[in-house]
């Protein structure tokens, strides 16, 4: 049998120049719900398998026209990393050791067993799908590869959220950010500051909720010397100190009630005057706030200024909760253990299946600051110690639970994440996960899974 044009539809290629050996393992293979493609010849093979291939080859060592050995340092010039299996009639310890210093994922002797071949294959396949999903994510963390802060993620509320952002990134509006505790708004404000055309004067933060209120006001507005007991020198405030620049006031709804009148006064004005002082200073600024609460419900309570904030949400930019944004939450994993791993100088190993499922199915109460310190742990103690305990949401994964109960939560993780991603695509989510119609079918009534809710998701 010849090669097809593409290999991009098959799961297993299996090379050898016995036919029968190829029609049994194809039957194999596909009462398993796995796309097989058998082939005698294995000239041409290895340029016909691209990088992206999500695929295993099964060879025989000994054939006429090209070796099996031989066909595998070809394939592995393409792709390291790319699994394969080698058959042989004559094998004995030494072939098999060789083979395996080459970089063979296994070595198996014919005759084979039908199940030990089928758990070879799939753990093969599990392999090069961890494989290209982790080649996939630092292909994207690349191309955010650019100075200063980054925000990384391709859900809709981040691309939403980058929408208004670059919408204003130059003007001089000011900017409200609204997101739960531990969402990065710091890192959205930096971002907007870092990537405009203020870049080269001061980005200057307070915290509004961590300065004790009899400070708060000098540290805003500066002082001049003797202007109050404890002040016998000059002190510039942030507001001057960042002009030119951004001012970034996280916590606004901390500020004082006798406060925010004077702060609105600021915004209104554009000119600041140090306690002790007549003297105005005229202000060429952009500030950003922040804010973990609803400061409409603060107002409808008399505990923050509505004409405060109206003058602070000009422009508004919400940041999503983690919980619902979860197809980023390999990407910002994968970048805080990269970066773990350079500054604790540990190598970094790829997650597992399980270990991905617990990310994607815990709900991150802590938002990206809990991820991130997941992250560094799992660089620092590894995967069990990380993961064991610390996400208090997962019961599934306890080891008290069966192992049926354990497979069928990662089944049914997989099933919704492949829906999602192919916006409730029947065909598409059969060709990704590599099931039958109507096994999937079966599946989705099982887990009460239902299509339509996927449709236009990202819409």
């Amino acid at each position: 049998m010849s090669v097809p044009n593409s290999i991009q539809d098959y799961s297993v290629l299996i090379i050898d120049d016995e036919p029968h050996i190829g029609t049994v393992l194809v039957q194999l293979f596909e009462l398993e719900g796995i796309k097989a493609f058998a082939a005698t010849d294995p000239k041409g093979i290895a340029k016909l398998l691209d990088r992206d291939w999500a695929g295993v080859v099964i060879s025989d060592v000994n054939m006429p026209q090209l070796d099996g050995i031989s066909l595998m340092q070809q394939i592995r010039e393409q792709d390291a990393d790319l699994p394969v299996v080698l058959l042989t009639g004559f094998g004995d310890i030494a072939m098999a050791v060789n083979a395996l210093k080459q970089g063979a994922y296994d070595f198996l002797e014919k005759p084979f067993n039908n199940e030990h071949m089928l758990d070879v294959v799939k753990r093969a396949l599990d392999k090069r799908s961890l494989t290209l999903e982790n080649r996939k994510l630092k292909k994207e963390l690349e191309s955010h590869n650019v100075p200063g802060p980054r925000i990384l993620g391709h859900s809709v509320g981040i691309q939403r959220m980058r929408h208004i952002i670059d919408q204003v990134i130059d003007t001089p509006a000011d900017v409200l950010i609204e997101g739960e505790t531990g969402t990065g708004k710091e890192l959205v404000a930096r971002y907007l500051h870092d990537h405009s055309n203020r870049n080269q004067a001061n980005f200057v933060a307070i915290n509004c909720g961590a300065i004790p209120e009899n400070l708060i006001e000098s540290e805003l507005f500066g002082a001049e010397a003797g202007a109050f007991t404890g002040v016998d020198k000059l002190r510039i405030g942030k507001f001057e100190y960042a002009n030119g620049g951004t001012l970034f006031l996280d916590e606004i709804e901390s500020t004082p009630l006798s406060l925010q009148v004077k702060l609105l006064r600021v915004l209104e004005d554009r000119k600041v005057e140090r306690l002790g002082s007549n003297k105005s200073i005229h202000l060429d600024i952009r500030v950003i706030a922040a804010t973990k609460v609803d400061l409409k419900s603060l107002c409808d309570t008399g505990q923050f200024r509505q004409d405060l904030l109206y003058r602070l949400n000009l422009v508004t930019v919400p940041i999503p909760p983690l919980r619902d944004r979860r197809e980023d939450i390999p990407l910002l994993f994968l970048h805080f253990a990269r970066m773990a791993s350079a500054r604790y100088h540990k190598a970094l190993i790829a997650l597992n299946a399980e270990q991905n499922a617990i990310l994607t199915s815990h709900d991150w109460p802590g938002n990206v600051r809990e991820l991130r310190n997941l992250a560094e742990r799992y660089v620092l103690l590894g995967g069990e110690a990380a993961f064991a305990g610390t996400l208090g949401n997962a019961p599934s994964l306890h080891t008290s639970m069966s192992l049926l109960q354990r497979v069928e939560f990662f089944e049914r993780v997989l099933i919704e994440e492949a829906l999602s991603h192919n916006k409730g695509s029947i065909k598409l989510t059969m060709e990704q996960l590599e099931l039958p119609r109507k096994t999937l079918y079966d599946k989705m009534r099982k887990y009460d899974l239902d299509r339509k809710q996927y449709i236009n998701a990202d819409e």
